[in-house]
């Protein structure tokens, strides 16, 4: 299935034999202190920084939560973020995953991020517009 917005993968998960549970990690771009002037000219033009990751949490992907809503709700945490990665768990035949479960694979995003290994999550900026990660 070709997947090329927030709406796709959110009909992709619920279209899935089994439950899913739907893994957000929130990351904010920053710029490494020994930069130097061309990654500073690359941030400023959103094109370079390290994703850090800020927040994380996890949804059942049947309750359809809209992207819109999955903002206002990272807006109330008060952290800042500029990408959102998300990857899909399965449950169990017709048991649908608890957060408890998703703790660990959520833990696996964020180090997985933290060392550039993005390439099996999909990637989100605010707008929800599909983000295709280069990294270098």
């Amino acid at each position: 299935m070709d997947i090329s917005s927030y709406e796709d993968l959110l009909n992709a998960a619920n279209a899935q034999t089994g439950p899913q549970r739907m893994l957000f990690v929130f990351t904010r771009s920053e710029l490494p202190d020994d930069h130097t002037n061309q990654q500073q000219k690359q941030f400023e033009a959103q094109k370079g920084g390290a994703l850090m990751p800020v927040m994380c949490v996890d949804k059942l992907a049947s309750a359809r939560i809209s992207f819109a809503s999955l903002v206002e709700e990272s807006c109330r945490t008060g952290k800042d973020w500029d990408i959102v990665f998300v990857a899909c768990m399965s449950g169990k035949f017709t048991e649908t995953t608890n957060s408890a479960e998703a703790e660990e694979p959520l833990k696996a995003m964020v180090n997985s991020i933290q060392v550039g290994t993005v390439g099996k999550y999909l990637a989100f900026n605010r707008k929800g517009e599909m983000v295709k990660m280069k990294v270098s």
